[in-house]
């Protein structure tokens, strides 16, 4: 059996830890939707830049949708958002948070929509690395109206120096396979060959928050997530310690890059 696309070169074992990291969100879905970050305007107006409509009224499939981060701010700009999420614990949080939004429980692998739904925009925010792109790709494509979108997009840390470097070269000391969370290694590469545009910086912010909140998110994330509970609390006390020297006031400047791909269904595709 081929491997997955985003999966290449992975070993058994790797593809492995893969999937049970992509579970791990459930047992974090509340320390996740208090801690992680939103998106800046700028995305958003990226997006209906290069889909070429306005957000406005837009139906939108918001898949992977977490514990609703993105589908509250793409309904704060008038989208009509379905939420699609496999998790059964992200789930329940987006219904605790967000329970006036259509949910549906599926995988982006396998949309439970007909041919027909002609939904004008297919989003994927923080979540198309967890899917299968042989397989996303074309529900993606499926669900979508003639001259519709799919965007894909990721906040990136920026952490290539500065006490954000120094921090994850502490995390790669404590935690085995610690990858960044990186997508792939070329991610470029993995859009073109699914027929997606390459990635492109949609926009760059920083979000300052106390020191609590920034743990909160560093323990939400999937390494950290599977990881047993006295490493977990080692790292975050170390991590404490380390920033307070950084931030004296407790207050973290996150910086982020938005990375955004969006690719338009062909307006005489059938």
């Amino acid at each position: 059996m081929p491997q997955k696309p985003h999966q290449h070169h992975q070993s058994r074992s790797t593809a492995a830890t893969h999937a049970a990291r992509s579970r791990s969100f459930d047992a974090v879905a509340a320390q996740y939707a208090a801690s992680r970050p939103g998106y800046p305007p700028e995305l958003f107006d990226a997006i209906e830049e290069r889909s070429g409509r306005s957000l406005e009224g837009a139906r939108v499939l918001d898949v992977g949708a977490g514990t609703g981060i993105a589908t509250r701010l793409l309904a704060a700009r008038g989208a009509e958002v379905t939420a699609v999420e496999p998790g059964p614990g992200m789930a329940a949080q987006l219904r605790a948070d967000l329970p006036g939004t259509p949910l549906v429980r599926a995988s982006g692998d396998a949309l439970p929509f007909s041919d027909a739904a002609a939904f004008d925009l297919v989003c994927y925010a923080q979540a198309w690395h967890w899917t299968d792109p042989a397989r996303s790709v074309p529900e993606a494509m499926r669900v979508l109206r003639p001259g519709g979108a799919l965007a894909l997009w990721w906040n990136t840390p920026h952490r290539e120096t500065g006490w954000a470097a120094d921090q994850d070269a502490r995390l790669a000391r404590r935690l085995p396979g610690y990858d960044r969370h990186r997508i792939t290694d070329d991610p470029d590469t993995l859009f073109r060959s699914h027929g997606l545009r390459p990635a492109f910086r949609a926009a760059d912010w920083t979000r300052p928050v106390p020191l609590d909140t920034h743990l909160a998110m560093l323990g939400s994330h999937s390494q950290l997530a599977v990881a047993d509970d006295s490493t977990v609390a080692a790292i975050l006390e170390d991590e404490r310690a380390a920033l307070l020297d950084v931030f004296p006031d407790g207050i973290v400047q996150e910086e982020y890059g938005v990375d955004l791909t969006v690719t338009v269904r062909p307006a005489g595709s059938s």
